[in-house]
């Protein structure tokens, strides 16, 4: 017997599949919907104890504000007695409550810092 040509294939093509089923299908690509994280307002709370000059410093410190930015929002929380440091991700908002809460009990302040589901 000769060789076997594509042409005298019928039964079985040259993948050696029968009834030519070339196990192929279609790819279908599931996009994965990414969902927005929840987003939470760190909150600074007014007491008549902590000097100004240092809530000035902790939102310079922990929150990349400028001096100006800073000292409006400290006078906001000292005339309104609560004001917005920011707005982050579930754990991000949640470290910088730990570290102005920590950093403000080291130098013995009474800073209350705290956060909140936009």
């Amino acid at each position: 017997m000769g060789e076997r040509y594509p042409s005298d294939m019928s039964d079985q093509d040259r993948d050696g599949d029968v009834d030519g089923d070339t196990g192929t299908g279609v790819a279908t690509k599931t996009k994965a919907k990414t969902k927005k994280p929840s987003m939470y307002r760190v909150l600074m709370l007014n007491d008549d104890f902590t000097p100004m000059e240092f809530v000035v410093h902790v939102l310079e410190r922990f929150f990349n504000k400028s001096q100006q930015e800073a000292t409006q929002i400290m006078l906001h929380v000292h005339q309104k007695g609560i004001g917005v440091c920011g707005i982050f991700p579930y754990d991000i908002a949640e470290t910088k409550v730990m570290q102005v809460v920590d950093f403000a009990r080291k130098h013995q302040h009474p800073l209350q810092c705290t956060m909140e589901k936009v």
